[in-house]
Parts: C-alpha cells; sequence; structure tokens
C-alpha cells in the first residue's frame, strides 16, 4: 500500500498480444463460487504488504487492515458498455456496469454549485450520465455515489487537529474532504470520507434503487486489528446493520439524496430518514415470504429473510446477506520494511485466506475487492478524540452521525485519525502531550532543553491518521459444477510481475501461490495464472527472460524442489500415476493437462477432447515458442481432481532463474 502504482500490475491479457482497446482480448480472473457451507468453501489467499507496520506490537503507531469487495451480476458479453450512445440502455451501462476499461483515464465529473435548483440538478446529472461517462474508462464506484458524497456534509465531530477544512462549490465543507484530502481530490467515484473512516455512518449503496445489475453496496469482508474492537466493529458493519440516509424525493428528476448525515438534521431539511438494508444479492425469483424461508434452510453460509431494502419500500423482497466480517487481530510486521509478517516460525506473507461468496442465485458475479491500511500516531487516543479536540476548524461540529462512536470513524477509531485505537494488552504510559490534542499541529516546534532554544518536529496533521489503498482489477465468481459439492476448492494462481527484485518494488518476483498447498484426496484446486504484454516498471528496467514487458508461466513436474530441471512428461509420475482428473475438461488424461500446463494453454491437451479441439492439441505439431512468447499470457487452466495420494514438486521453466529468481512450488495430496 504506497498511494501510487509503482508497483500495481496490468489487467491480464487473454493472448499473446496487447488487448488495447479491445475489451474481449483481456482477461479477468475467475473463480468459483463457495457453497452454501464451510465444507465448500473456495478459498483465495489475499496478500499484501504494509510500509509503517501493523499487527500486535503497537508501540510505535496504531493501524488496522480493512478488506471488502463489492459485486454485480455478470451478465453476457452485450452487457459490458461498448458505446457512448444515449439509449437508456447504454447509459445505464456505462453508469453501472463494473470495470477496468481499456484505458487509464479517469471518468469526468461535472459538480454541483450552491442553491442548485432540481432543474439544474437534473441538467447535470444528465451531463454526468450521457456525456461524463465513458465505456473506455474504469469504473467501479457509480456517479451517483459520488455525487451524494460532493453535497453530503461532513462528518463535523471528526477529529482534524489543525486542519482547516475548505468549502465545497455547494458552500460547505463535504464528504469530499478529509484532514487527508482537504483539496478535495477525486479518484474515480471513491468518497473520500467514507474511504477515510470506517465502519462508515452511511449506506454504501451504489445507486438509488436496485438495478437489473443487482450493484451492491461495499461488503465487509474482514478487519483486522485491536480484537477488543471486534464487538463495536461487527455491530457497526453494514453487513447485517442498517444504515441510514437523508433522502429528499423519489420524484424523476428531483435531487434524491440531501445534505444531512443524521435524522434530526434532516428533518429539518424537509427530508425523510430512510434506513438501508446492506445485500449481497437479492434472490428475484423466490416471490414468497416461506419461500425465502426455505432458501435459508439451505444455506448455513449467508443470511437470508424476507425484507426491505430501504425502509420507505413498499414491496418486500428475498434479500442475501453475507456472513458477518472477519475480525481478528492483524499479521505483525515492523516499520519501514514492506516484507513477510514474523508471526511464525517460517516467515510468509500478510495475508487473509478469503473464502469467495456464495451466491445462492447460481448467476455469475463480477467483482473488485479492497485493501486499506490505516495507522494513526499515539500522540492522541484515536477511539475517544472527538472535533473538540480540534484545533482547527471542520464542517458544524453540531453536525454529527447519529450512531455515536462511528462519528469518529472506526478506521481512525473514536477521534478523526485511521489507526486501529488505543486499548490493547498492557495499556500505556503517560503521553508526551499531556493528552491534549489541541498540541497535534504541523510541524511544532518543542522547548525539550528548557532554555528556550526548540527543536522541530517532521509532523504533518494530515498524515497523523492516513489511510493507505489497494484494489484489485475486477475478477468474476463462476456458479459452482455440480461435480463440486460437498468439496473445497483451493484456488492456485501466480502473483508477482517481470523484472528483478529491485525493478518489481514495492510489488514482487514472479511466484507460486500458495507455494506450498497441503490438501486431502476429496479436496479441488483450480491452477490458473494471468499476465500482461505490456508492464511498465516505471524505466526502473525490465530483467527477465522473453519478450521485454511480458508475463508468462507455466508448471512443470520436477523430482525434488532444489532441482530446476523438469522431467518429461512421458516420465512424469504425478500426472501419470496420481489419478489427476480435471473437472473442466473431463476428457483429457493426466498427460492432457500437463500438455496444458506446460505450455500456458498453447497446446491445450495432447490430443482432441470435447473442450479441446484438435486444431490446438500437440498432435498439429505447431510451434511453441522456447520462452512461452507465442503462448497465452493467462490461463484459466483447470480444476483438479486426485484419486490417489502424492506429491507433485513444479516449476516455471521461464521464470525459474536460478540465484536471481525461484518460481517453484508443491502440490501434496494427502
Amino acid at each position: 500500500s504506497q498511494n501510487n502504482n509503482k508497483g500495481g500490475y496490468n489487467t491480464g491479457d487473454r493472448l499473446d498480444g496487447k488487448a488495447g482497446t479491445k475489451v474481449e482480448r483481456a482477461y479477468s480472473m475467475q473463480y468459483y463460487a463457495s457453497g452454501p457451507s464451510s465444507k465448500e468453501a473456495s478459498r483465495l489467499e489475499v496478500e499484501w504488504t504494509n510500509q509503517h507496520g501493523c499487527g500486535e506490537d503497537e508501540s510505535k503507531l496504531h493501524c488496522n487492515i480493512v478488506i471488502q469487495y463489492m459485486c454485480q451480476n455478470n451478465g453476457t458479453s452485450t452487457d459490458y458498455p461498448n458505446n457512448n450512445g444515449g439509449k437508456e440502455e447504454d447509459i445505464e451501462e456505462r453508469t453501472l456496469y463494473l470495470r477496468d476499461g481499456v484505458t487509464t483515464n479517469t471518468q469526468k465529473y461535472s459538480e454541483g454549485k450552491k442553491g442548485e435548483s432540481d432543474k439544474s440538478y437534473e441538467s447535470r446529472m444528465k451531463k454526468n450520465y450521457v456525456t461524463n461517462s465513458k465505456f473506455t474508462e474504469g469504473l467501479h464506484e457509480t456517479v451517483w455515489w459520488y455525487d451524494w458524497c460532493r453535497y453530503r456534509e461532513a462528518n463535523g465531530g471528526l477529529f482534524v487537529a489543525d486542519q482547516k477544512l475548505k468549502d465545497d462549490k455547494v458552500g460547505y465543507v463535504t464528504a469530499s474532504r478529509t484532514r487527508q484530502n482537504n483539496d478535495g481530490d477525486r479518484s474515480g467515484y471513491e468518497c473520500p470520507e467514507e474511504r477515510d473512516y470506517f465502519p462508515y455512518w452511511q449506506p454504501t449503496t451504489q445507486s438509488d434503487k436496485l438495478d437489473h445489475f443487482q450493484r451492491t453496496p461495499w461488503i465487509d469482508l474482514a478487519w483486522l486489528g485491536d480484537p477488543g474492537k471486534c464487538s463495536y466493529i461487527k455491530k457497526n458493519s453494514f453487513n447485517h446493520h442498517s444504515k441510514g440516509r437523508c433522502v429528499m424525493s423519489t420524484a424523476a428528476g428531483a435531487r434524491p439524496y440531501g445534505k444531512s448525515i443524521n435524522e434530526k438534521d434532516c428533518q429539518a431539511e424537509k427530508g425523510k430518514w430512510v434506513e438501508f438494508t446492506s445485500f449481497l444479492e437479492v434472490l428475484s425469483d423466490v416471490t414468497t415470504e416461506n419461500d425465502c424461508k426455505a432458501a435459508q434452510k439451505k444455506d448455513s453460509r449467508n443470511k437470508i429473510f424476507w425484507g426491505k431494502l430501504r425502509s420507505d419500500d413498499d414491496k418486500q423482497v428475498c434479500i442475501v446477506q453475507a456472513p458477518e466480517l472477519t475480525c481478528k487481530d492483524a499479521p505483525w510486521t515492523r516499520v519501514n520494511h514492506l516484507g513477510n509478517h514474523g508471526d511464525e516460525d517460517t516467515p510468509e506473507a500478510s495475508k487473509l485466506m478469503m473464502d469467495m461468496p456464495h451466491f445462492p442465485s447460481g448467476e455469475a458475479k463480477r467483482c473488485v475487492l479492497r485493501l486499506r491500511y490505516n495507522i494513526t500516531t499515539a500522540d492522541y487516543d484515536p477511539w475517544t478524540t472527538f472535533a473538540a479536540g480540534s484545533g482547527g476548524s471542520n464542517a458544524k461540529e453540531s453536525n454529527a452521525a447519529d450512531n455515536g462512536g462511528n462519528n469518529g470513524g472506526g478506521n481512525s477509531g473514536g477521534g478523526g485519525g485511521r489507526g486501529s485505537g488505543g486499548g490493547r494488552k498492557g495499556g500505556r504510559g503517560k503521553r508526551s502531550t499531556g493528552g491534549d490534542s489541541s498540541k497535534i499541529k504541523n510541524n511544532p516546534e518543542v522547548d525539550v532543553l528548557g532554555n528556550g532554544e526548540e527543536l522541530q518536529l517532521a509532523f504533518n496533521t494530515a498524515q497523523t491518521g492516513r489511510t493507505f489503498q489497494d484494489r484489485s482489477h475486477v475478477f468474476v465468481v463462476l456458479p459452482r459444477l455440480a461435480d463440486m459439492s460437498g468439496r473445497i476448492v483451493h484456488n492456485l494462481n501466480v502473483r508477482g510481475k517481470r523484472g528483478n527484485i529491485v525493478q518489481t518494488f514495492p510489488a514482487t518476483e514472479y511466484d507460486f501461490v500458495p507455494p506450498k498447498l497441503t490438501i486431502s484426496r476429496s479436496d479441488l484446486v483450480h491452477v490458473q495464472w494471468t499476465g500482461s504484454n505490456s508492464h511498465d516498471n516505471k524505466n526502473d528496467g525490465d530483467a527477465g527472460q522473453g519478450k521485454g514487458g511480458t508475463d508468462r508461466h507455466n508448471m512443470l513436474e520436477m523430482v525434488a524442489p532444489g532441482e530446476n530441471f523438469p522431467l518429461a512428461i512421458k516420465d512424469a509420475k504425478f500426472w501419470n500415476k496420481v489419478g489427476v482428473k480435471s473437472l473442466t475438461d473431463p476428457d483429457a488424461t493426466g498427460e492432457d493437462i500437463a500438455v496444458g500446463l506446460a505450455t500456458s494453454g498453447f497446446y491445450c491437451a495432447k490430443k482432441e477432447t470435447k473442450v479441446c479441439p484438435a486444431s490446438f492439441t500437440l498432435a498439429k505439431k505447431r510451434k511453441l515458442d522456447d520462452e512461452l512468447d507465442n503462448a497465452p499470457a493467462s490461463y484459466f487452466g483447470h480444476v483438479l481432481k486426485f484419486s490417489n495420494s502424492g506429491t507433485l514438486f513444479y516449476m516455471c521453466s521461464r521464470n525459474n532463474n536460478f540465484s536471481n529468481r525461484s518460481q517453484k512450488g508443491a502440490i501434496i495430496v494427502k
């Protein structure tokens, strides 16, 4: 988490050339969904690094990690926006459809002004929807969500130290400004206040009503920090607890949201305070309460109930809510180091084992995941310090959210920072500030010698509580196959990018993830990877084998992990003796599977199968480049099942460069 894209990754390319502006040539990772019980999980390792440290030993800072995801119906290829036309269907696709886009440009936005009438609002939002929204640009949050953010008053209860937040064009401080984002800078359609504080006090619904894509709010996956705060975090997570907002009108063309963030001010604004319910999906084919209860009996993972998505609805629907978020200690890492954590004898990356969501509808979904790393200085208590302790000015202090401690935002704890908050084991001694938060100022000078000569501290109050964020590309969650019933699916993928350890920083060089996977014979393994044909390390270099700027991967069996020569497929023990079959290509033999993995799908099998056409088999003798340059950069791979126990040690022929980088792994079937 570095607030830059130096360590980032391009979207995947489906083939051996650059996708460019052709969406159909891009590749999104595709994971099978979890089933309705914990025994049918689809498991994915989510990894990260955090520069300033985190975990149980918070002697140098307070911190937490927040992981969330957002999904919608994947639909078909015709749903993906492909033009800037003015038809209602085209506009809805451009403004709602979750996508990576084909450029790095940001969607445009037209901002409202003070005293804007409903007519002016309607005209301006029409411009945002029709003209500003481009099908070529990426989209996570919606312009509807961001416009509400630019109109909604900032939470006046937040501690902002000596930062003097600026008014927006509407004439007051809005949620687009925080002490970390006082200039109101925009990143896509993300709301800065919602980004900087968690749990947020308003619903994160992305449109005024349930659209046909069923775009979800942000779903809370995990909060990693002080376990003593877990009760508070779970109580205020939007997953299972409704959040209110001020609704002004439901008439077409009128502004649907007010600026107030509590019920009293909303009533004074002549609005209606409406409670919104979070959802993972709505079962549109379930039309009665009894059928909805029957759906819950089949699902021990999600919460399913008959209810209203918003309290002013006339209609009830069958609502599916995600499980309660995971809340536990963050992995311990030291400060000033983007390395592994040290909770165990064997160091490994900071990670969370994520169960992919379960969607009872059986619909394919497209999702995006975000991870926020929040740090706060210990010079004040971030859970109990509020606006009254600020030396500067914020929005009016009386304008605070109704839900108590949320006034400070859970990212910050109680006040205005973004870290985990106090209350760790053992407590702490007296603060040098004497607990006086008004002393928190930019670059203060302190008299430590007692003779009037002062030393200046490097202290930026915009950063004494700070949020770093990383996001994934869009990924697809597929409905489970019938043969997956009762089985756990392990996702085996690739991490890293082209370059040496310095050139890829703060990302990593290539590796398989998880590098060592131990499973039972009843488990399944989905082997899949993605890569790009146009990586750019910001002129830092492009070390590696094969064509410059390209990623390639393959999987070859070897005798032992310390060796660097693979076995010929005809001599391979694992593929030929462990009884390996593919759920995604049932006709494929072990050798067929090994050929596909060895060539990244350039040859999809040794011989023709129902899935692999004859023209792409080894028998056709198409010429494979010895460094995989003409092989696909991304490969959906196989979902493997096993009849016998055995161990597969494997390597990548292109990237396993002894003394430079190691790309090896192991699957142990017990």
